[in-house]
């Protein structure tokens, strides 16, 4: 497999980011696939790291990407196909002939093939899987067999591991022994003869010990293990709280069956960063790279739902139709109250879900987190009344209208703050994502609660 870690090509000119791809280095490869000239498309990719290259073929047009992929024979790595969106690996693979696909996977770690084909197809899935030698075809599918998002899915099947009595000394010869080792490994796992784990060494402190120390003697204190069937979030956050390097997996019979890192772990957290963004807005788990089909498959529904609960605002509008036509000042001041509203719940809502996402938020100090938005929501509100209240005094020349405004604030805002933190957590208590669905709903009850507390409080006192 060709290395491709050396420094990035730098950007050519000021508009492209220090760390981004250089514009003008997509225009020129474009070029040379447009000419057909292999010698110029290999000397402007060879020296680009993998991830570059993934983020080139995500940029570029889908036909673009097959003409590159036809004339750089053998380019493509399993680090390429690693870094490369979801939405595109499968269109990469189908590109590749067997023996490009074959060279590609076969220095990857077990873990990053099991990321690269368990969002693939059946057919595409057995590609990758002929391509692999029999012993690593056979930890893939094992890891494949369990549930999708677990440990075992996440974890490598190649650990260094030891018996728990030996010394420093054959620790290090056995190292040496010619033993295929990973790549990169930060921890020999300790055994008892049962093959469970008891323990772990750094690489660090069996290099700087003496050989006659008991390997038993020098174990990490933040050893912990994880079984096959535990969550990925739940691991992704445990080796950030416990600040983890590497973790031993076990399975039912708390046999030692592979290990996940830190760079698998942190992943986790990302991707799950990222969708959570993304469903705060109601997109799902869309990429640039996905079509327009695919786009508004994702986006419509949720639109749908939208529209639905508008539907609730501007029912209770219609039943003020009288007040405001008595009065048209409302119609000029009412979208106030419910906007407000919509941006202190969009606070609290986001707040709160990514307080779940990182399990700050829980069941033991939900009704603090509840007290406490309250009370922000109150003071806020105040603060915003008085502002909006001598305002509405001074433009319309209405004290009995400014107080009603202000007070529909006041009461929005609570509402507001209320709704951001109760509806994500009654969501996650009934098993909806909070992420995707706690926004339509609270805007839905920042706007119903916003015109009825400010169309109603003006019936009652202005008419």
């Amino acid at each position: 497999m060709d290395d491709r870690s050396a420094t990035t090509r730098a950007p050519d000119n000021d508009e492209d980011d220090e760390f981004g791809l250089p514009s003008r280095l997509v225009d020129e490869v474009l070029d040379a696939v447009e000419a057909g000239d292999v010698a110029r498309l290999g000397g402007l990719l060879e020296p680009l790291h993998a991830a570059d290259i993934a983020d080139l073929l995500e940029q570029i047009g889908p036909n673009q990407r097959r003409d590159l992929l036809s004339l750089w024979k053998g380019g493509v790595d399993g680090d390429i196909l690693s870094e490369l969106d979801e939405s595109l690996r499968e269109e990469v693979i189908e590109g590749l002939e067997p023996g490009e696909l074959a060279e590609a996977v076969r220095d990857l770690e077990t873990d990053d093939v099991v990321d690269l084909v368990e969002d693939l197809d059946p057919a595409a899935q057995e590609a990758v899987l002929d391509a692999l030698p029999a012993a690593d075809r056979i930890a893939v599918e094992k890891a494949l067999t369990y549930p999708e998002y677990s440990a075992g899915r996440l974890m490598q099947s190649e650990v260094v591991r030891a018996p728990h009595h030996w010394t420093v000394g054959e620790a290090i010869d056995f190292l040496r022994s010619g033993v295929i080792l990973p790549d990169q490994f930060y921890h020999v796992v300790l055994i008892d003869p049962r093959l469970k784990p008891v323990g772990y060494v750094t690489l660090g402190r069996i290099l700087s010990s003496r050989r006659d120390m008991k390997l038993r003697d020098i174990t990490e204190d933040s050893f912990r293990t994880f079984h096959v069937e535990d969550e990925q979030g739940d691991v992704a956050q445990a080796f950030n709280k416990y600040h983890l390097i590497s973790a031993p997996v076990v399975d039912d019979d708390d046999r030692l069956v592979g290990v996940i890192t830190i760079d698998d772990a942190m992943n986790v957290l990302d991707e799950e960063h990222e969708e959570d963004i993304l469903r705060l807005a109601g997109v799902g788990d869309g990429a640039l790279s996905d079509s327009v089909i695919d786009t508004i498959r994702g986006r419509l529904p949720w639109l749908l739902v939208n529209l639905g609960t508008a539907g609730l605002a501007a029912l209770v509008i219609s039943r003020f139709e009288g007040t405001i036509q008595a009065l048209v000042a409302l119609a000029t001041l009412m979208p106030i109250v419910a906007s407000m509203g919509g941006n202190a719940g969009t606070q609290s809502l986001t707040v709160a879900v990514r307080a779940l996402a990182t399990r700050d938020l829980t069941r033991s100090n939900a009704w603090r987190v509840i007290r406490r938005e309250a009370a922000v929501g109150l003071l806020n509100g105040l603060v915003l009344a008085l502002v909006l209240g001598g305002m509405t005094v001074l433009l319309f020349g209405s004290p009995a209208l400014g107080a009603v405004i202000a007070s529909a604030l006041i009461v929005n805002l609570i509402a507001a703050a209320l709704a951001g933190v109760f509806v994500p957590l009654l969501l996650e208590r009934i098993g909806v994502d909070p992420a995707l669905a706690s926004g339509t709903f609270v805007t839905t009850v920042t706007d119903v609660v916003g015109f009825f507390s400010f169309l109603g409080l003006a019936t009652m006192v202005l008419l």
